[in-house]
């Protein structure tokens, strides 16, 4: 037994045991070569691994191997402050992470007036670099604001507006729609900087008026309700390990 652990664990009981496919299935994926760990292909059926440091991946999709991670999507409502314990007293994200058994903890910030898309979890090397600005992670609003939006401004806001901190350019921009003196906005952005879309549309002479994130990387928001909670789904959370195992490779 001692032999077992000190030469790691047979793959195929890995990825079995994270929940990937069975024994037999995996065993055929290592035959196709679909398998690969810590960046290399493997070929026999008898491959060891220590699921605590190798980093595995089947068809170029990450595996979480630790079974005690979690990992949540909330519609953050309106109102609501990012943050565990708000020293103000106002709502905050306890009240979504109660029904877990781990301790949860949000993935970057929304502002308290900006709803939409916030990931909760308790894998704290995937936090760090989804939410650290240094790594860029895309991010997709639809902001209703002031005023009819011209083709003219979202050239504007694609080549780039100067903020007090600095210049900013959106990756992507599109009018979604305007009447009745106001217009809805959707900006593709990979900064992390504070109130970015917000600032962004004011230089522009557009003040928000409401702002929702529909996406966070390769997740989508989809219909979850406004201060409702899921897990993420398997294919979600592969896509969400592998962005942010690329990101620390670069």
């Amino acid at each position: 037994m001692m032999m077992e652990l000190a030469e790691g664990v047979r793959l195929q009981k890995v990825l079995a045991n994270a929940g990937v496919a069975s024994r037999r299935v995996i065993e055929q994926y290592i035959v196709e070569g679909r398998i690969r760990v810590n960046g290399a292909v493997v070929t026999e059926l008898g491959r060891r691994i220590d699921p605590e440091k190798d980093l595995v991946d089947v068809d170029g999709i990450a595996v979480q191997l630790d079974v005690g991670k979690r990992y949540v999507m909330l519609n953050k409502p309106t109102g609501v402050v990012s943050s565990m314990k708000d020293e103000s007293g106002r709502p905050d994200l306890r009240r979504f992470t109660a029904e877990y058994e781990e301790r949860l903890y949000n993935v970057g910030r929304l502002d308290a007036e900006t709803s939409g898309l916030l990931v909760l979890t308790n894998d704290g090397d995937l936090a760090h670099v989804l939410a650290h600005p240094s790594f860029g992670v895309t991010k997709v609003y639809i902001a209703k604001v002031e005023g009819s939006v011209t083709a003219q401004t979202i050239a504007k806001l694609i080549k780039g507006v100067e903020l007090e901190d600095g210049p900013i350019a959106a990756d992507k921009a599109r009018l979604l729609d305007s009447s009745r003196g106001s217009s809805l906005v959707e900006l593709t952005l990979h900064s992390g900087r504070n109130r970015i879309v917000r600032r962004m549309l004011a230089a522009v002479g557009h003040p928000v008026t409401e702002l929702v994130r529909r996406q966070f990387g390769p997740l989508h928001l989809g219909t979850l309700p406004a201060g409702k909670t899921r897990e993420l789904t398997k294919i979600e959370l592969g896509a969400l390990l592998t962005l942010s195992r690329h990101q620390e490779i670069e």
